[in-house]
Formats: C-alpha cells, sequence, structure tokens
C-alpha cells in the first residue's frame, strides 16, 4: 500500500494531468469519426484484418495511429514479441496515462466487455435488495447461443443476484431482466450510448446491452478502458467484478412436507485470470474486470490488476493465435510488461475524463474541491472480512475507496479518487 506522501504526490499529479487533458480532448473529440448509421450488407460479419488509416485521436494524437504506440525509456522493457490480439492497451489506472498501444481506437465487436458499461449505466438505479419476479417478456429477445446464468421465470430475484450473474457467469438473461427493470431494452441501449458519449468513448456504438454479436455494435481497446476506469469508481461494481464465487438462486421445489424450498447453486466468475484454469494461473493482484467471447469479437477482456502500490488497467481485443485461453495470457503478459515499464516507458497518451469531470477541473476552485475530494480518499481503508465474505467466499471486494462523495465534488473526485489499494486478501489469494 502507498504511503501517504506519495498518495499525495499522485492526486497532484492526476490533477496536472487533468487539466492538460483538455487540450487533447477538445479537438480530438472532433476528430473522432461517427459510427456508421445505416446498415450495410457486411455490417455484421467479421471485421477486417486490416485496422484503418483513419481512427480516433482521443487521449493523443499517438493512439490514433495504426500499429504499436510505445516510447520506451532507459531501461524499459521491449513490448513482448507474442502478441497477437488485434488490439490491445496497457494503461496506469490512477495517473491514466497510456503505457502502450496498439490499434487502441480500432472500432471492434467488443462482445461481453460491452456489460462493463452496462453497469457503469444501469447499476446505481437499483439498491442490491430490490426483487424483482420474472416475467417471459423480461427474457423476451436474448440472442441464439447467448450465455446464461440460469434465470427461471415466475421465480423472484434480488438485484443483488442478478448483477452476480452479470458479472461472474456474463449471463445475457441477468441483463435482459436488469434492462426489464430500467424500462427495456430500447431505453437502456439509449441510456448507454449517452453515457458512453459522457465518457467521451467516441468509438462506442450500442446496440444489445449484453454485447451480443450485432450489426454496427462496436467499441475499441479505448474505450472499454475508459468504461473499467469509470466503473471502478463504484464500490458495486469493484465488489461484483472481483467475486470469485458465489451462490445463486435455483428454482422453488416442494420439500417432504409440501413446503415451498428454494435451491441453489454456485457460480464461478468466468474471468480466468481471476479464478484460475488448467493453464492459467490467477494473476498475482488481479482484480476484474470483465471478459467476452462471440463468432465476431473473438476473445476480448478487458483486467485491473495492482502490484507494489501501481494500479494498471489492460484491455486486449481478438488475439489471432487459436489457443486455449489465449486472450488471457497476452493479457497476462502485457501487465507484466507493464508492471516492469512503470517509471520508464513515457506515456504514448491518457486515458480522458468524462466530459462533466474534464469541465469542472476548468471551473475556477475546482483543484481546491478535488484536492478535499483526495483527502477524504486518503483514509480509506479495506471492508471488513465480515463484509468481504458476504458474497464471495472470503475473497471479497478487490479494491477499498470512500463512498458517498458529495454530488458537487463528484466531478473532480474522479481525477483523484485513485487510491485503490488492493487488500492482501486478494493481493496474495492462493490459486484455487
Amino acid at each position: 500500500m502507498p504511503a501517504p506522501k506519495k498518495t499525495v504526490r499522485r492526486s497532484l499529479l492526476v490533477t496536472s494531468a487533468a487539466l492538460s487533458s483538455l487540450a487533447l480532448t477538445a479537438p480530438a473529440a472532433l476528430a473522432a469519426p461517427s459510427p456508421s448509421t445505416s446498415p450495410s450488407p457486411s455490417a455484421s460479419a467479421s471485421p477486417s484484418a486490416t485496422p484503418p488509416a483513419n481512427m480516433s485521436s482521443v487521449g493523443g494524437t499517438r493512439l490514433g495511429q495504426p500499429g504499436t504506440q510505445v516510447d520506451l525509456g532507459s531501461g524499459a522493457p521491449v513490448i513482448p514479441k507474442d502478441i497477437t490480439a488485434r488490439s490491445w492497451i496497457v494503461a496506469d489506472a490512477e495517473s491514466g496515462e497510456v503505457l502502450a498501444a496498439h490499434n487502441a481506437h480500432w472500432r471492434l465487436p467488443p462482445a461481453s466487455t460491452m456489460k462493463m458499461l452496462f453497469a457503469d449505466t444501469v447499476l446505481p438505479k437499483f439498491p442490491r435488495s430490490e426483487k424483482h419476479k420474472v416475467v417471459p417478456a423480461d427474457l423476451a429477445g436474448m440472442g441464439a447461443g447467448s450465455s446464461m446464468v440460469g434465470i427461471k421465470e415466475g421465480e423472484t430475484y434480488t438485484v443483488h443476484d442478478l448483477w452476480l450473474g452479470v458479472f461472474l457467469r456474463s449471463g445475457n438473461d441477468a441483463v435482459h431482466v436488469l434492462s426489464a427493470m430500467n424500462g427495456g431494452v430500447d431505453d437502456t441501449v439509449k441510456e448507454m450510448n449517452e453515457h458512453a458519449e459522457e465518457l467521451q468513448a467516441l468509438d462506442t456504438n450500442v446496440v444489445t446491452p449484453d454485447g451480443y454479436d450485432a450489426p454496427r455494435q462496436v467499441s475499441s481497446a479505448y474505450d472499454l478502458t475508459l468504461f473499467a476506469r469509470s466503473g471502478l469508481q463504484k464500490k458495486d461494481f469493484r465488489e461484483y467484478c472481483s467475486t470469485v464465487r458465489a451462490k445463486f438462486p435455483g428454482e422453488t421445489t416442494k420439500g417432504k412436507k409440501g413446503k415451498s424450498v428454494r435451491e441453489s447453486f454456485e457460480i464461478q466468475n468466468t474471468n480466468r485470470l481471476l479464478s484460475g484454469d488448467s493453464d492459467v494461473p490467477v494473476y498475482q493482484g488481479i482484480a476484474g474486470v470483465k471478459n467476452g467471447n462471440t463468432t465476431n469479437a473473438g476473445a476480448t477482456f478487458t483486467g485491473v490488476a495492482e502490484r507494489n502500490g501501481r494500479v494498471l488497467l489492460v484491455t486486449v481485443m481478438n488475439p489471432s493465435k487459436d489457443e486455449h485461453n489465449e486472450v488471457y495470457k497476452e493479457t497476462a503478459k502485457l501487465f507484466d510488461w507493464g508492471f516492469q515499464a512503470a517509471g520508464k516507458a513515457r506515456a504514448v497518451g491518457e486515458l480522458v475524463p468524462p466530459k462533466s469531470a474534464a469541465q469542472a477541473s476548468a471551473q475556477p476552485g475546482a483543484n481546491a474541491s478535488a484536492d478535499q475530494a483526495g483527502g477524504e480518499d486518503s483514509s480509506a481503508a479495506p471492508r471488513t472480512k465480515a463484509a468481504a465474505e458476504e458474497s464471495s467466499g472470503g475473497m471479497g471486494v478487490a479494491f477499498a475507496i470512500t463512498g458517498g462523495l458529495l454530488v458537487l465534488l463528484a466531478a473532480a473526485a474522479f481525477l483523484v479518487n485513485r487510491r485503490w489499494p488492493l487488500p492482501d486478501l486478494v493481493r496474495r489469494r492462493p490459486r484455487p
């Protein structure tokens, strides 16, 4: 865990970076091409293997250039040569500096990594204890072969149950039920697109809230990283994305004496860097975020990890190497590179703040408010063991920062709430 002096220094650096970002993002936003608004015969086909020459420059001009962008300083290791993903990015979650990227703004199908934007948009709307009885209309319109957690019509679930289904099992059924609660799929998609624009994620066009393949549904490694960074500001988001396993409600049956009995079953997170697999160990310091895999998108993944007080975000989209768990293997290699290169590689761009945060930073007195918020955050402590055990068998929430910031400080606080220490419980988690 960083020392208090280091935390103050980071807050100052991030605030300074926020001011400098205004010069980069204002013209860059205008330069970002808009998604096509009319369908084309090839809209649902697999994307070209060649990135376009004209990509968005949000976050810096180098991020809009095709190919690998990196500026190795003295002692910085070279990028691993066996990274085959069409697009990827390595960024510092605290400062927002992009350490390296490859076709960062290439618009590609996102698969279930789009659920990060869904969660960041919808999660704050419903208390976790709210209950909902599922009706047939809630589950209508799901794509064939959708990943599902196993929600049953006529059964009642809490919002907490539904979010566990979204994050752990990538359940499209859970997404559709939450969308129904939110006014329907169409309204939810509209809100997601509006939120993406607020985050300056201008490569993104949402068509389905669950990320299922659809014509014109695109995002980018850069945008997915913005979604993760925004979502991680929320306590519940951090908890759900770092939960390894949990109990999920099953069907209601009649017991021996005719009493109704609600069974449950265990679900495990499909993020293999978090839960482990035969060929992928649990990554040291991993704490989420979200994976995806569809026919058009291939495998996609955004992860966050902490090591020695530094928090990195890595997004990998569609590795061409056809091996089991390849997206996680390439992500782990990029994490390793990022932790080794931190402080040595010079930034090639940045993760821009949301529009509201950028505007707040430009207002008189905004820096003072941000420093205040940073001071409040510096006293944050990890959740108690009892709370952490609530939904993940002791694995619990990965990050700990003070919640409930005042609305007037929220925008500025976004830029300085970067002290996200992982408790030893997560950092030293043994492989399951």
